[in-house]
């Protein structure tokens, strides 16, 4: 009983300081957030925080985890089944769930990018979260037999970059574009891409 007890304050604990260093870099920035800042705003004490974590950067990795299965977990089919069907439409509502998504995801990208362009093992980790969805949509150009298998790969990395440019669009500016347009258009390009 004692033991399951300090196992669950363990993992409010670490909650409590991912939840905490989150809102910290999107209010203060990841480089001007401190390891005392994030402890301090979680109640606890930085022996805690490496307790947890040993530095700032494996918190900010254990985000970027988190946000990978935000984005994921709700994908039903999945990217590789939605690219190998070929259909338009479930090309669009894979895309549309996406955009959907941003608001949700917006402080963790912002943070991670921030830290990617100061920490090598983030940049790391962003670019094996970016490799996740291209190789996906690469697995499902495989298992359609779609377009010479040396070109799969760069389909894939020109589809995601496309996605991963108008959601850092809409990270800055919003909705500067129609909304409707923009994903329809990212859609075309996706079916031209990656279907046609």
């Amino acid at each position: 009983m004692v033991s399951r007890l300090r196992e669950a304050q363990k993992r409010m604990t670490r909650e409590l300081l991912l939840s905490e260093g989150l809102s910290l870099f999107e209010a203060k920035g990841y480089a001007a957030t401190t390891i005392d800042d994030i402890a301090a705003g979680a109640g606890t004490t930085r022996t805690t925080f490496y307790m947890h974590f040993p530095s700032k950067a494996q918190l900010m990795q254990a985000l970027i985890t988190d946000v990978n299965e935000l984005l994921t977990a709700p994908d039903d089919p999945p990217l590789a089944a939605v690219i190998a069907s070929g259909e338009r439409s479930m090309i669009e509502t894979w895309l549309r769930r996406k955009a959907d998504q941003w608001p949700d995801i917006r402080p963790y990208v912002t943070a991670a990018h921030e830290a990617a362009a100061q920490d090598p093992d983030i940049r790391d980790a962003v670019s094996a979260w970016f490799e996740g969805a291209i190789a996906d949509i690469e697995q499902g150009l495989d298992k359609a037999d779609r377009f010479e298998p040396a070109s799969r790969r760069i389909r894939g990395v020109l589809a995601f970059s496309q996605l991963e440019f108008l959601s850092r669009r809409w990270i800055r500016h919003g909705w500067d574009v129609d909304r409707e347009q923009a994903l329809g258009l990212l859609t075309d390009s996706w079916c031209s891409l990656l279907v046609d």
